[in-house]
């Protein structure tokens, strides 16, 4: 309970100190309003109309399932991703062997297009969750592997000599000798495996299922309807922003205060 409330408390902080994210999401729009200026509004709608026709699908009602039925298969495959990879990367990490065998496997799922892990999905679980579920699975976890491993990999060994010599409990040796280093290289992962994730879901979603964001963007490109698809994007985009910014980022943020404290 405390870290929830410490963690909410610490939101409009944390949104007052993203001035730079904000400045460079200002930009994009302004990049974004002169293009459209440049190559017409049927090449490329202004921010104006793709977020007015966005307004429309939300008073409609046609926006919220569609991202909550995205944002919910793109979560689960994330989920599945960061449990396996951080435990197995971790794993691997604490043995020269097990990190050299890994990595051609690695390299394997990495170097795989997610198309080629969607079309075996179609085949397996046929048109629905589990195709984008397994699909985003597969392309998050090398990700998160690579990060647990480099970290457990990189431990100071005299911090672990350190805390063997005072007979650290191991409760307390994992949380305050190798949490935090772990932390640092699990995090950036686990952020790039969530954009991964985003990316390919509506990936799946778009060539396999009747629903979700994917879907309905097809559905507008078989309108030629640029507006609505811009729209579309715009909505999915600003819901991975917002999973990032306001979930991942503060949970860091509070999880390192060591770095700050120290």
């Amino acid at each position: 309970m405390r870290l929830l409330r410490d963690w909410l408390v610490g939101i409009p902080a944390y949104l007052w100190s993203g001035w730079g994210a904000v400045a460079s999401l200002l930009l994009f729009l302004a990049l974004w309003e002169w293009g459209s200026l440049h190559y017409g509004d049927l090449i490329l709608p202004d921010p104006r109309a793709a977020f007015a026709r966005l307004g429309e699908f939300m008073v409609q009602g046609t926006a919220w399932p569609e991202l909550a039925v995205t944002a919910r298969r793109a979560l689960m495959g994330f989920a599945l991703a960061v449990a396996a990879g951080s435990l197995l990367g971790m794993l691997a990490g604490l043995s020269m062997t097990a990190s050299m065998m890994s990595r051609p496997i690695v390299t394997v799922l990495i170097g795989t297009p997610p198309i080629a892990w969607l079309v075996l999905a179609l085949l397996w679980f046929g048109a629905g969750d589990g195709t984008p579920v397994f699909t985003v699975f597969v392309a998050a976890l090398p990700i998160v592997f690579i990060g647990a491993m480099q970290g457990a990999r990189t431990l100071d060994g005299q911090l672990r000599d350190m805390a063997a010599v005072y007979r650290l409990p191991a409760g307390m040796r994992f949380t305050d000798v190798y949490l935090p280093h772990l932390l640092s290289y699990l995090f950036p992962a686990w952020i790039t495996a969530l954009g991964v994730s985003w990316k390919v879901v509506v990936m799946a979603e778009l060539l396999a299922t009747p629903d979700g964001v994917g879907a309905a963007l097809a559905v507008s490109r078989s309108h030629l309807d640029t507006t609505a698809t811009l729209a579309w994007i715009a909505a999915i985009v600003g819901l991975l922003l917002a999973v990032e910014y306001l979930l991942l980022e503060p949970v860091k943020r509070e999880l390192e205060a060591w770095r700050t404290s120290s």
